[in-house]
């Protein structure tokens, strides 16, 4: 495995040449496992509320957020208006709040989604391996986790309450997924809170155990950048384009099987370069408030949507590029165990 001191140095060069290189060689090698194909998704935001005090956090419990939850018929209204679209691989997404967004209340999202997409993904409060075995067997096959930093005093300095607050518990989740049966996990870390090389290390150490100990499962990372909420005083580390570029070229380099992410979260430009050496999905289309696609607008937005184009002019780029753009890659099937 690549050493923390290979990834400092790597994060730290400024000779173009050898980024090129090595910007080439991941690009061969996303293309040899991949072929030329970039999946996409969209996210679909069903509540916000959450009991977590995080510092960065534009949900967290303290600030002063209009709090929003959709029923199951505005739930399902949003997953029309994105499968008419096109789109059959969606990621839901809730605030981390076991009580406003019960297992209950995920199972009867999930059951409405699967009359209208394919792969069906979770970004919630992570659970125990039993909830999610039932989410699996309503036809869950990814989650999303991240442990936002590996530092454990700057993880405790961020998370002032609430049950995030368990280091280990969190950093735990993808086992007791795995467990579960669901095949496709995504992990990552929000550049920024802490020592870039430091974290990216440890997101190399922790994907490297998940994949020695649970093989058959399909892993991705995600490299958010985060996003300074208003009155946030906290002294947090600046993360520029060309570090997310090498990020993505060091995930790609060290393991050449594991998907890459990239959202919304970035402006065109950079998604668009970054396809080159090692993006393997993006989100397209997206709007990351709670009900957003019926109402049409970005009211309490988790994050700005920067790359605002609609999903039929990202796939015309992908296509102009010589990328296929891939809306489905595999038939639905019962996950219920036999």
């Amino acid at each position: 495995m690549i050493t923390k001191k290979e990834i400092s140095d790597f994060l730290a060069d400024r000779d173009p040449a050898l980024l090129e290189k090595l910007a080439a060689r991941a690009g061969r090698i996303t293309a040899a496992q991949f072929g030329k194909v970039i999946s996409l998704y969209a996210p679909i935001y069903l509540s916000n509320y959450c009991e977590n005090n995080c510092v960065y956090c534009g949900f967290r419990s303290s600030c002063g957020l209009k709090r929003k939850k959709l029923t199951p018929k505005q739930i399902e209204s949003e997953m029309k208006i994105v499968a008419g679209s096109g789109i059959r691989n969606i990621l839901l997404l809730t605030g981390e709040s076991r009580k406003m967004s019960p297992v209950s209340y995920l199972m009867d999202a999930v059951k409405i989604a699967g009359k209208y997409f394919s792969s069906i993904s979770l970004e919630v409060y992570p659970l125990d391996t039993d909830e999610y075995l039932e989410l699996y067997k309503a036809g869950v096959d990814g989650v999303t986790v991240y442990q936002e930093t590996y530092d454990r005093n700057r993880y405790d300095e961020l998370h002032l309450s609430g049950k995030k607050k368990d280091y280990d518990y969190r950093y735990k989740t993808p086992e007791r997924v795995a467990l579960s049966g669901i095949r496709m996990i995504s992990m990552g870390i929000l550049t920024g809170l802490s020592k870039l090389g430091d974290d990216l290390y440890d997101l190399f150490d922790h994907l490297n155990f998940m994949e020695r100990n649970y093989p058959g499962v399909e892993y991705s990372v995600s490299f958010p950048r985060l996003i300074i909420e208003p009155g946030d005083e906290t002294d947090y580390h600046k993360i520029t384009d060309m570090d997310l570029v090498k990020c993505i070229i060091l995930t790609r380099l060290n393991f050449p099987r594991v998907g890459i992410n990239l959202s919304t979260r970035e402006d065109a430009s950079l998604r668009d370069h970054a396809l080159h050496f090692g993006i393997t999905r993006i989100s397209a289309a997206s709007n990351t408030s709670v009900g957003g696609y019926v109402e049409g607008v970005q009211e309490d937005p988790q994050f700005r949507v920067k790359d605002l184009r609609s999903l039929k002019e990202i796939e015309k780029v992908l296509r102009a590029k010589g990328f296929d753009p891939v809306y489905t890659d595999w038939r639905r099937i019962d996950n219920t165990p036999i």
